[in-house]
């Protein structure tokens, strides 16, 4: 499980620039919040993929995705103003899924298929991780998410599956 005193080692140039960042913002007695994929109303790449049939499932599907809704970013932002924090925290759910089995839910709960297996694409926008991200540091100032996983965000949003179906 990765927290926030885990060693941050970038391997492209766009993620030693936010490095670098976060150690200005650090040494200034900043505070550092750490947003796994932004999903929300007229934003989610998984959806958006999966609905315009463009999903594969990379390798075996076992890449762990982390995610948060942004109403859930608002709220962890807002706490950490409150609350006067300082350091990292990590804004992301309670629940990191494999990119299979997203796609598996979705293709069972909307009867759909399941998306074609594919390589893995070693030159993704953002690279290619394979981590479980934990929230406990940011839980113990309080803060609780109000969709602790993609998949109850996708059951109770309706402003989400309306803005991308």
């Amino acid at each position: 499980m990765v927290t926030e005193e885990s060693a941050a080692i970038p391997e492209r140039e766009t993620g030693r620039i936010l490095r670098e960042a976060e150690e200005f913002v650090l040494a200034n007695g900043g505070t550092v919040a750490r947003l796994a994929g932004i999903y929300g109303p007229g934003r989610s790449v998984l959806l958006r993929k999966f609905f315009s049939g463009e999903a594969i499932i990379e390798g075996d599907g076992g890449r762990f995705i982390n995610q948060v809704h942004r109403d859930d970013i608002a709220s962890a932002l807002g706490l950490l103003l409150e609350a006067g924090a300082r350091g990292i925290f990590n804004v992301c759910d309670d629940e990191p899924l494999t990119q299979r089995s997203v796609y598996g839910w979705l293709a069972q709960r909307f009867g759909k298929p399941l998306p074609p297996a594919g390589s893995i694409d070693p030159n993704r926008k953002r690279g290619w991780t394979n981590k479980r991200v934990s929230n406990a540091k940011l839980r113990a100032l309080g803060w609780t998410p109000r969709y602790r996983s993609f998949r109850e965000a996708v059951e109770q949003d309706t402003a989400l599956l309306a803005s991308l179906v």
